[in-house]
């Protein structure tokens, strides 16, 4: 394939760790074949290259700034495609833990004495995931991304199919695993609602799902609290549960989804 025809693909972040990119770059072995089939024209972690000529983009990180929305509405109308890429940017992730306080408050806490100073510089708003200020093509979830999942979807997306997205709870990983369920243990989970794909693998390596996933399509929520609250919880702590990872919804501060 000649190099002009290759797609161009470009990864952003935003507020995040930029984690799911390392993962991408984790790939040593298949990074070689990934480069023959596009051309990658922005990639900070990677290259100090940059090229505003993209076809694709994968965003990192949720949106917490004024200057984020206006960067990310031209990454949308740059891109043919955009994928939201990890935890943060499907979901908001960590970082929307900060939208349960005022935003004076989360400033007073991050800068102190300077907090004040800090609106000249950084115009911070609640957290909220790439969806909820452009339209989203496609979402790999996970804190951080799973390598496979990564390469599955982009094998997909070059071969001109719909990339899949698993539905079903993490349950259904943790049975596959043949994993003892950690309710047994007398330990709570979020497996139960929670998005699959990720084998599993917190449960697997001794701890529990935190739901870095985010929620299945239509999930049993009130079952759910009532099996967590069975087990132990009051309702202040079957919230926080939810809030580690979902606290953009639950705290009802983020803009509606474009669609």
């Amino acid at each position: 394939m000649d190099a002009k025809e290759k797609p161009r693909v470009a990864f952003f972040s935003f507020t995040c760790c930029e984690g799911c990119q390392l993962m991408v770059l984790s790939c040593e072995k298949e990074l070689p074949d990934i480069l023959s089939h596009i051309n990658i024209v922005n990639f900070r972690e990677a290259m100090t290259e940059k090229s505003d000529d993209y076809d694709i983009a994968f965003v990192e990180g949720s949106i917490s700034t004024k200057e984020e929305i206006k960067k990310l509405n031209k990454i949308r109308k740059t891109a043919r495609v955009v994928v939201a890429l990890g935890a943060c940017s499907s979901t908001g992730g960590l970082n929307c833990l900060k939208n349960r306080y005022s935003m004076e408050e989360v400033k007073e806490r991050v800068y102190g004495k300077k907090a004040a100073l800090s609106n000249r510089h950084v115009q911070t708003i609640p957290a909220r995931p790439i969806d909820a200020v452009i339209h989203v093509d496609y979402y790999i979830h996970g804190c951080p991304i799973p390598k496979k999942e990564f390469l599955s979807f982009l094998t997909a997306l070059l071969m001109g199919k719909k990339p899949d997205m698993t539905n079903h709870p993490v349950c259904v990983d943790c049975k596959m695993a043949g994993n003892i369920c950690v309710f047994e243990k007398g330990i709570s989970c979020l497996g139960p609602v929670t998005r699959a794909g990720c084998d599993a693998i917190c449960v697997t390596y001794g701890t529990w799902c935190w739901g870095c996933r985010g929620l299945v399509d239509d999930p049993n929520i009130n079952a759910h609290e009532q099996t967590l609250k069975r087990h132990g919880l009051d309702p202040e702590a079957v919230d926080k549960k939810f809030a580690l990872y979902g606290n953009c919804k639950s705290s009802n501060k983020c803009l509606t989804p474009k669609k």
